[in-house]
Order: structure tokens, then sequence, then C-alpha cells
């Protein structure tokens, strides 16, 4: 008897409340499908369903031993597929999602350069300042930012990004550089609203000093606000990795680093586990290299 075969048999006709649909789903003839369930009964010497001529109901034991079975299936098609996509050539879309920036800086070329390398994938990103449900929405993979709540999704450390203050060197000419974080008082304030709606920003390692700002500008771009700083408009506090280019060129500077925050980790998240197809195992391990070796995020 193939055991493997028959815990399907028993599962499906468990499932389905009948050998005759069992044997439908499964493309089996019912003598076949009662047979199987038969010989597997006997192997273990206990009997696992109770047939009455309406229905098909399990024994006390049977209760014990779907869960059992369910169990091991899961386990042997994990292995399966795991085995399988480690000789798989990756294809078919990839959907990918981020915050909106993070995206447009550093997901975005990732992709591009994975889908050069598998032309047989094709990419979907999806670019949202907002935590997405991956299964109900049919992501595969997402870079997020901030520590992960607990869930069943498997997550991959690949950097850390900052809260900071920056600014251009033309308004730090005319206005001074801040020493100390109540300083921000006395200076002209852009708000990104989209990032922070509070204002008060807190400061230290813990997050210990609060400072209650009074911008001059909200907007809820963080594009724009990025722009007034850059033009020496004002001060304004993102995160780190949204100003990545403009660190790189020294159009802007950061001040107040003794006195920010514990760093944000940015983790690489998807939904499939050991299960995961070779597209999204290969994709991952593409941009957790990229990720990690990219000096503005770690």
């Amino acid at each position: 008897m193939d055991r493997h075969l028959a815990m399907r048999v028993f599962v499906r006709v468990a499932e389905a409340q009948g050998f005759a649909e069992a044997a439908r789903q499964l493309h089996m003839s019912p003598p076949a499908v009662t047979r199987a369930v038969s010989a597997l009964e006997e192997t273990i010497g206990a009997r696992l369903l109770t047939r009455t001529t309406r229905s098909v109901k399990l024994t006390e034991a049977g209760h014990r031993y779907l869960e059992d079975c369910r169990r091991i299936l899961i386990a042997i098609e994990e292995a399966e597929a795991a085995a399988a996509g480690s000789f798989a050539t990756p294809s078919g879309t990839l959907t990918v999602t981020s915050s909106v920036l993070f995206g447009q800086i550093y997901v975005m070329p990732i992709i591009t350069e994975f889908l050069d390398l598998y032309p047989s994938v094709t990419g979907r990103v999806i670019l949202l300042d907002r935590v997405v449900n991956l299964v109900d929405e049919g992501i595969d993979v997402a870079v997020r930012i901030g520590h992960l709540p607990d869930s069943s999704y498997s997550a991959i450390k690949v950097g850390s990004v900052r809260r900071v203050i920056c600014g251009a060197a033309d308004y730090f000419e005319r206005c001074g550089i801040p020493d100390e974080p109540h300083a921000l008082v006395d200076h002209r304030i852009v708000a990104a609203t989209s990032a922070w709606t509070s204002l008060e920003w807190r400061f230290g390692r813990d997050g210990s000093l609060p400072v209650q700002v009074k911008p001059a500008l909200f907007c809820n771009s963080n594009e724009a606000v990025i722009g007034a700083a850059r033009a020496g408009w004002g001060l304004t506090r993102l995160l780190s990795y949204q100003i990545g280019p403009d660190l790189v060129s020294g159009t802007l500077q950061i001040v107040l680093e003794q006195f920010e925050q514990e760093p944000l980790p940015v983790h690489i998240v998807h939904p499939e586990g050991r299960n995961a197809s070779a597209k999204v195992r290969t994709f991952i391990e593409f941009a957790r290299e990229r990720l990690r070796a990219n000096r503005l995020i770690n």
C-alpha cells in the first residue's frame, strides 16, 4: 500500500464527508477510494470512519489521525517544494510592495536589475505609505520599516534607518545650527504630516526627551517637504533613507545626531515561508544582498 496516497485519500474522504465526492475530487474510482481507506485502517489497526448509507463520520481515533495526517502531508509538500524550488528557474509574476519613497529610491533599482537577470519573471510593484495585507492583496514580498508585529510571516532584517533632523547649508549659514533638541523651537520647521502627525518630537535613544515643535509649514508629501528643506526654507524631520540621495550629494545635512532615537529596522517580509516559489526565494536572496550592501540603510 502507498501510505502517502492512502493518507491523502483518507483526508479527502473526511473533508468531503463521503467516498463518492472524494473519488470525484481525486479523479479515482469509488471502489479504489474505499480500498485505500480500508487498507489504511487495517494497517494501523483502528477504525477511522463510521459509514452509514447517508454519511461518513470520523471516529474518535479518526479525528486524532486526521490532524496527524494533515500535518504530515503539509510537511511532505513543503519538503518537495523546497527541493524542487532549489533547481527551478524563477518565472511568473512577482509582486513587491514598500513605502513610496523607499520603493522609488531603493526597491525599483533592485527590481529592474532582477528582471534583467530573470526575463521569465514579470514585475509588479505597489508603492503605498500604509501596511497592506500580503495574503489578501496577493503580494509576494514586502519591504517594511519599523518593528514588526508577531505574525506567521517570514522576516529577514536587511538594515535600519534613523529619524533625523536635516536642512541645507544655506539655511544653517543664515539661521545657525541647533545644538540641542529644544533649540528647534527657535527654527523654522517644515512638517511632513504623512509621516509625523504628532507635533511632539521625541529624542534620545529611548525617546525620553520630548520637544513640542511649532511648524511654519505642513505638507502631506515627503517629496515636497524635502524640496523645501533642500531649498533652504527650513528644517524638517524625516527617516534617513528618504534623504539618502541628498546626503550623498551634500544638498542636505543632518544635525542633532547625538540626540537621535533608536534606529528602526528594515525587513524583507514574505508569507510563504519554506514553501516559497523559486521567483520569491531568488528575489529575496537578491534583494537581501543589495539592501545590506547599501550604506544608506546600514
